[in-house]
């Protein structure tokens, strides 16, 4: 290669990269006042840097063959910022393939999007009257990533507003600069994108200007959340300390908590709901819901894809598991059998629900799915392999083809992602917003039988799902454009 050819590909760069540096406060604004999310062929573009921005235009080769050239998708980005538009989702490169696609002479790029977007054109305002109040029952792992996503949302098209954290009485007098630090460094994630501080005087913490109020209780019963200001609030409860009705029904005598959502499996009559399969069996007058287990909302969506196209007569699924606080680090009594070994040196063998639970969500699954799990000494990232009959034979490129469009177009893309890469491995997944990622690489079929491999980010994933229910909880839906297939 010349010297003149390696020039060429470092101009192309600093191009690219100049315009993806004027396309951030762009982002950055829609957001903030017109409540646009905006991704690139389901890439997020919110609260990320410049080369995020650019590996995201590299990904959409997958779909199309080529990048997407990042002066189309500015352009688009540019007529977008001079609409008056209402709250939403929006795909900048799936609207930026489609308009390069059109026929010579294509429509002025404004006009195609006024017809494009014409639910949300000329559309201003929030989708919720107020604010939703909402209160984090515990601050562990999911807790500390729930409090992460509410800040991070908080903009013109998202109420939710992340009011107080409720944790165990404490004689620490440290306890609140530790539990702000561990909101500020997190050994899986990273650091906190933003400023933390304290106000030890008021037990708050203050995050990218959210004053979040710090209330020590030892059961939800003794709260009056009205006395800090806080009404009609969702509490997320993520201790797992109750799983039933019951137990869950405290939240709810507590002045100022109005519904209950468990990050857990919700044990008895309660709803267990995977976004994005049975959210909509979530009624008004719901009070006390369930987001299911990780592996549940990593599995279901995939099983609901199969079921409906190709018939399920039977599966097995197999997780590999991270391993999670339960645990022991070194060899202690567990109540459990083999959790009493230790987490991180030892592979365990143990029982998993999932297979069980998915029924709950998907009713006609009814005794075709066995299941089992193996606790591995890694921190986060875990993957269920799927081991599938199916009632009609199955190619491989058939299959592959047919996931990889479910995970872009189908009212699903949400909550399944696809990675055509042969050597990804778990920590190139942490981080990873969706329920389940599928690994193309990796899937087999014979005849009837298949095998999928489904990556999923036990933490993050998790949390981006209940995020999603407590959104459809507090009545906020936002329209996702342009709309998947099957979706009206």
């Amino acid at each position: 290669m010349s010297i003149t050819e390696r020039d060429v590909h470092l101009q192309q760069w600093k191009q690219a990269q100049e315009l993806a540096e004027q396309m951030l406060p762009i982002i950055g604004r829609l957001y903030r006042d017109r409540g646009l999310v905006l991704r690139i062929y389901g890439r997020p573009l919110n609260n990320v840097n410049t080369i995020d921005i650019l590996k995201a235009h590299r990904f959409v080769k997958q779909y199309e063959g080529n990048p997407l050239d990042i002066r189309d998708s500015y352009a688009m980005l540019e007529a977008l910022s001079a609409l008056r538009l209402a709250p939403a989702r929006l795909d900048l490169g799936r609207l930026a393939v489609a308009y390069g696609k059109l026929e010579e002479p294509r429509p002025a790029l404004t006009d195609w999007l006024r017809e494009e977007l014409a639910e949300i054109v000329d559309r201003e305002g929030p989708l919720l009257e107020a604010p939703q109040d909402v209160v984090l029952y515990g601050f562990g792992r999911i807790g500390r990533l729930l409090a992460r996503l509410l800040i991070e949302k908080t903009g013109a098209g998202n109420k939710l507003r992340l009011r107080a954290v409720v944790v165990r009485p404490s004689n620490d007098p440290d306890d609140l600069d530790k539990r702000a630090s561990l909101l500020r460094r997190d050994s899986v994630h990273g650091p906190f994108n933003g400023s933390i501080f304290t106000v030890p005087e008021e037990n708050a913490i203050v995050a990218n200007g959210n004053y979040i109020k710090v209330i020590y209780a030892a059961s939800p019963t003794e709260i009056d959340y009205t006395a800090y200001g806080i009404h009609d609030a969702l509490i997320l409860d993520n201790t797992g300390k109750w799983r039933d009705e019951a137990g869950l029904s405290q939240h709810l005598r507590a002045e100022g908590a109005a519904r209950v959502l468990l990050t857990a499996p919700g044990k008895g009559n309660l709803k267990n709901i995977t976004y994005g399969v049975n959210h909509r069996d979530i009624a008004p007058d719901d009070r006390i819901l369930s987001a299911a287990s990780c592996t549940t909302n990593a599995i279901t969506p995939v099983l609901k894809l199969i079921n409906d196209r190709y018939g399920l007569e039977y599966g097995h699924v197999e997780t590999v598991h991270a391993y999670t606080n339960d645990q022991n680090l070194i060899d202690n009594y567990h109540k459990g059998s083999r959790r009493g070994r230790s987490a991180a040196l030892n592979m365990v063998l143990t029982e998993t629900g999932a297979a069980k639970a998915v029924v709950k969500a998907l009713p006609e699954l009814g005794g075709r799915l066995t299941g089992n799990a193996i606790r591995v000494p890694t921190p986060d990232v875990s993957m269920a392999v799927l081991k599938l009959t199916l009632n009609e034979e199955v190619d491989e490129e058939g299959l592959r083809q047919f996931l990889r469009d479910a995970a872009l177009y189908s009212p699903l893309a949400d909550q399944i992602d696809y990675t055509a890469s042969t050597e990804i491995v778990s920590t190139d997944l942490v981080g990873s917003r969706h329920a389940g990622v599928i690994d193309a690489a990796s899937l087999i079929t014979h005849g009837r039988h298949c095998v999928i491999y489904v990556w999923y980010d036990n933490e993050m994933g998790y949390s981006c799902q209940v995020m999603r229910i407590a959104q459809e909880m507090a009545g906020l839906s936002l329209p996702y454009l342009p709309r998947p297939q099957g979706q009206g």
